[in-house]
């Protein structure tokens, strides 16, 4: 049994409010639904029916888990989320199956990047994007019994870092480089992206470039200090991820900085269109967001901005 249904299972079999419902998607939990008796329910290829299923129940006091491909529980299901989860913030965690790059073999019809703009933009949704499977068994507990609507974007990728162990929404966490001072550059960034993250930094430090990276775990809610703190003691802050760059964490850095009237050199790294479909490390490379090409790209940007800086004059 897989860590991810080993804590559905333990927190159904420990609460008896926790119920949990999929659209025809155990690809991650094949074992525990034969141990959650009535407690477990396949309502077939039928998102928005799990949707009205699970609001139905939560306002009968449960909290219910569900399960659809990212693309479809978003998109099939936006209206019942919007009006039967997020009008009354009932107590429903929404798990997006192969979000963002994850889909690596399918077309566009099931690539979800634009996942997290249309869960964040729901009053009431929250949206937590754990980077990695341990990520995620650090915050899912916490997130179920957290009594509020959550878009989870689903992992199982092995850990690139050690998490702090220590979880809570809208509190991100550094795991490269210092935590304070000055940095040439800080790389914001959540879910699977944080691996290429990391191996992005190890190229820019052998360079002398000074890099902080930081998983943003939940992107609503957001650290916003954390956000702040970056445009304050970065040259350069970088947003990482495998989403269209409307609506995402660009999006909300964006808004940040306007809100906060910070003034600072932000690089994008994402998607403005659909990807062509193929192996994961192949569509890392060709959309240029393995290491080495954000690497490149952030070194490419500093020599730009470098070269874009007035030249100090001195009057004698």
């Amino acid at each position: 049994m897989i860590p991810y249904e080993s804590i559905l299972l333990e927190c159904v079999r420990t609460d008896q409010r926790v119920m949990v419902l999929t659209a025809e998607n155990r690809g991650h939990m094949r074992n525990a639904p034969a141990l959650m008796g009535d407690r477990f329910i396949d309502v077939g290829i039928a998102e928005q029916t799990m949707i009205g299923v699970a609001a139905g129940l939560a306002a009968r006091g449960r909290i219910v888990v569900t399960h659809a491909l990212a693309s479809f529980i978003t998109l099939r299901a936006f209206e019942f989320i919007r009006d039967d989860v997020g009008i009354p913030a009932l107590p429903v965690i929404m798990v997006g199956m192969v979000p963002g790059v994850l889909s690596d073999a399918n077309g566009p019809t099931h690539q979800a990047i634009d996942d997290v703009g249309l869960m964040r933009g729901i009053p009431n949704i929250n949206v937590f994007c754990p980077a990695d499977e341990e990520d995620l068994k650090i915050g899912l507990r916490d997130i179920i019994f957290s009594g509020k609507p959550y878009y989870i974007r689903y992992t199982n990728a092995p850990a690139s870092v050690d998490h702090s162990k220590v979880f809570a929404p809208g509190v991100a966490e550094v795991v490269v480089g210092p935590t304070i001072g000055r940095r040439d550059v800080t790389i914001l960034t959540y879910g699977t992206l944080l691996r290429q993250a990391v191996l992005a930094a190890s190229k820019l430090t052998a360079q002398g470039i000074v890099v902080q990276v930081i998983n943003m775990r939940t992107l609503k809610p957001i650290d916003e200090q954390r956000i702040l703190e970056a445009s304050f003691n970065s040259d350069l802050v970088v947003t990482l991820e495998d989403h269209l760059l409307t609506g995402g964490l660009y999006s909300i850095v964006s808004e940040i900085l306007v809100r906060n009237r910070r003034l600072v050199d932000v690089l994008p790294i994402g998607f403005d269109t659909w990807f062509r479909p193929a192996l994961l490390p192949e569509v890392l490379d060709q959309e240029r967001l393995s290491g080495e090409h954000v690497a490149r790209r952030i070194a490419e940007q500093l020599q730009l901005n470098d070269e874009r800086r007035p030249m100090e004059i001195s009057y004698v």
